[in-house]
């Protein structure tokens, strides 16, 4: 699928259908989660418990330290001290939705979407319980700089792995050759 605008200025159809499905979607999105999921605030509190307790049980316990959740279960202990408290906003969700939103809006086998999708939530989810075990480690030892890390070292992080399944979905997933296999400019 080629991005470029031809001579007359208009989009390629590829190009606008991808756009307006990937804007359709995070409107629904966006209507649906603002009227009934986030102020229902169920699957929000969930992800976010579980994102705790795998971040201290998976994580930080498999690593040795003594790690687990408080009474409240958003908040990861290491060492008898609260560390990070892992509020809604950095549960994920939103970029599960983005990231498979893109995904399903970009042309490609609904077959491979029916895989692809689910393995990089997957994949976005470890990273985000890696981060916060991560930032608990960095409160317990380097407090000073965890509002940085917290704000922007990983969410370069984040958004650089996002980036890059999706350039894979775009190159690979989505029925593309792979750039090797296309052959030298200027032959057949």
């Amino acid at each position: 699928m080629k991005f470029l605008l031809p001579a007359r200025g208009r989009p390629p159809q590829p190009a606008l259908r991808f756009l307006l499905v990937f804007a359709g979607l995070y409107a629904l999105w966006a209507v649906g989660y603002d009227g009934w999921l986030g102020p229902d605030g169920r699957l929000d509190h969930a992800l976010s418990a579980n994102l705790a307790a795998a971040a201290a049980a998976a994580v930080l316990r498999l690593g040795g330290f003594a790690a687990g959740t408080a009474a409240t279960p958003f908040v990861v202990v290491l060492n008898g001290q609260a560390s990070v408290l892992v509020g809604d906003p950095c549960n994920g969700l939103l970029l599960y939705a983005l990231f498979a939103g893109f995904v399903v809006a970009f042309p490609g086998p609904g077959r491979h979407k029916l895989w692809f999708v689910p393995l990089g939530i997957l994949v976005i989810y470890a990273l985000n319980v890696g981060r916060v075990a991560l930032l608990a480690l960095n409160h317990a030892y380097w407090r000073a700089t965890v509002a940085f890390n917290h704000h922007y070292t990983f969410t370069f992080v984040v958004y650089g792995a996002i980036g890059a399944l999706w350039m894979l979905w775009a190159r690979r997933g989505a029925g593309n050759p792979a750039p090797a296999a296309l052959p030298p400019h200027g032959t057949q």
